[in-house]
């Protein structure tokens, strides 16, 4: 087996790329407006009830329907689980990498045609679909190394007279619930840890996303993956995501979201309902309200690059997103001026057309992130956009907010938009003591040409993925596990060598010779 190696990203400034990518694009243009079934222990199931996918970027245009789920379906779906459970726990670590790896090959072949879904359903460009197919991939390819090296067992201290054997054995059946914003990467990497540690799973995508999960489980059922490994139940949160939070024959839960639904999850999952026989395990990745600092001696043309990726790429759709850049006195007014100048470049348009910044998700975030902006208004100096933009869609203007305090509103809550607070402070000391002072702990950045602060932070400032001298977004699978502190999560850090963990429970076996 080859070494693990990320996925080279595509470049669209090679004329044979893009043409790649617009045939794709026309290709998935034909098939929008299809329907999508539940798929439940390997078959088709429809439901008079269904729920809709608006392109965010062009709303009169219906991307596909979902057969939407009932508790009496999650009852179906448990129990399809636990019978393809003996079987699928029983296969070597081998074998069941073998499935990712042939899940791999087959997403790197219609690498273009799954980034084309993501320009539709969830309105990214070309480059930020192009990355969530590149990380799923990683994701496949990665896990399923880390399964095998699992599978050999642990090396335990010897001891005379005995044969003493450590493994990790599957939990059972499990819950994914994935968001919408790495609709491709995120959901393949919490279904494929959990399914190549040997547990069948039954997938709960966003509302907003539910075709781009159908067209991953699709392709886990044409590589052949039994019955009931992996069924495909999408469903509205408050009905269907509680039904299967509680189900007394649910492992295990694995969710990426808001911190309210987490926390809601976390809560439920707490209380053993009737017939459950175990403490139900759960892995949460919960958002955040990451931060960029820069000090006097940083070299600030990277700094300003470095924040404007991390706050905008993807309309700071991202719980790593840089929403605050916190700025020493002595270069705060030269690093404000660069950022509205630097903005400039950050034109909004339609992702199907690779726009630098496209819509945000739905009605809903488009009216909360326009009230943040109109908070943001009150709580600091606007110095760009504010507002709505032109569009057949959600389409916001990325906005910058200077002279924020540290405490305001839109320093402190997660917007979850392209919306940046810019914070003075006192000196390097007191930026990091900002930095610090939320409920969250993400990701963070800090530029500097100083070692000795670069030791600093590594001790002082609080978060599951630090980066110094470059953006906070972007985490690479095998290179950076990701994962947050405090209200951010239970610092499940997927991607690394720990994330299979989990999914799995150690069993020791002793015996006397």
């Amino acid at each position: 087996m080859i070494e693990f190696r990320n996925e080279p990203l595509s470049n669209f400034q090679d004329a044979a790329v893009r043409t790649q990518m617009e045939r794709a694009l026309r290709r998935v243009e034909t098939l929008l407006g299809r329907h999508y079934p539940l798929v439940l222990s390997g078959k088709a199931v429809d439901t008079a009830d269904r729920m809709v996918s608006l392109n965010p970027g062009q709303t009169d245009q219906v991307v596909g329907t979902a057969a939407k789920g009932t508790p009496q379906q999650v009852d179906e779906a448990v129990e399809a689980g636990w019978k393809a459970f003996p079987a699928w726990s029983r296969l070597s670590a081998e074998a069941r990498a073998g499935y990712l790896f042939q899940a791999a090959a087959e997403l790197r072949r219609r690498k273009f045609e799954f980034a084309a879904w993501m320009v539709y359903e969830v309105g990214k460009n070309w480059a930020e679909a192009d990355a969530d197919v590149a990380e799923a991939i990683d994701f496949l390819e990665y896990y399923g190394r880390e399964a095998i090296r699992l599978g050999r067992g642990v090396s335990l201290v010897p001891y005379a007279g005995e044969d003493n054997r450590m493994t990790y054995i599957p939990l059972g059946v499990g819950v994914i619930i994935a968001p919408w914003n790495f609709p491709l990467a995120i959901l393949v990497g919490m279904s494929s840890a959990a399914l190549v540690a040997g547990n069948p799973v039954i997938i709960k995508p966003s509302s907003q996303a539910p075709v781009v999960a159908a067209k991953w489980v699709e392709l886990l059922r044409d590589i052949g993956i039994p019955d009931g490994v992996a069924q495909y139940l999408p469903g509205s949160g408050g009905v269907l995501g509680d039904a299967l939070v509680d189900h007394p024959g649910v492992r295990f839960v694995n969710f990426t979201g808001s911190k309210e639904v987490g926390l809601r999850i976390v809560q439920r999952a707490a209380v053993p309902t009737p017939g459950c026989r175990w403490i139900k395990r759960v892995v949460a990745e919960m958002g955040g309200k990451d931060g960029i600092v820069v000090d006097e001696t940083a070299d600030l043309d990277a700094a300003v690059k470095g924040i404007l990726v991390s706050a905008f790429g993807y309309q700071g759709q991202k719980c790593s997103a840089g929403s605050r850049a916190i700025v020493v006195r002595p270069v705060y007014e030269e690093v404000v001026e660069r950022l509205r100048d630097g903005l400039k470049q950050w034109t909004v348009g339609k992702p199907v057309d690779n726009a630098p910044v496209g819509p945000v998700i739905d009605e809903s975030a488009y009216r909360k992130i326009l009230h943040y902006m109109e908070i943001g208004r009150e709580e600091g100096r606007c110095i760009a956009g504010g507002g709505p933009a032109e569009g057949p869609g959600y389409y916001l203007q990325p906005t910058i907010f200077a002279d924020v305090d540290p405490k305001a509103r839109i320093a402190q809550e997660e917007i979850f938009g392209p919306v940046l607070a810019v914070i003075p402070t006192d000196n390097f000391e007191h930026a990091v003591e900002v930095y610090n002072d939320t409920e969250y702990g993400l990701t963070g950045s800090l530029y500097t040409r100083r070692r000795d602060r670069v030791e600093y932070v590594r001790e002082r400032m609080h978060c599951g993925n630090l980066y110094i001298n470059r953006k906070c977004t972007g985490a690479l699978v095998g290179v950076h596990p990701f994962g947050g502190f405090n209200m951010s999560g239970t610092d499940s850090k997927a991607g690394g060598p720990d994330y299979l963990l989990l999914f799995t429970q150690a069993k020791a076996v002793s015996e006397v010779l």
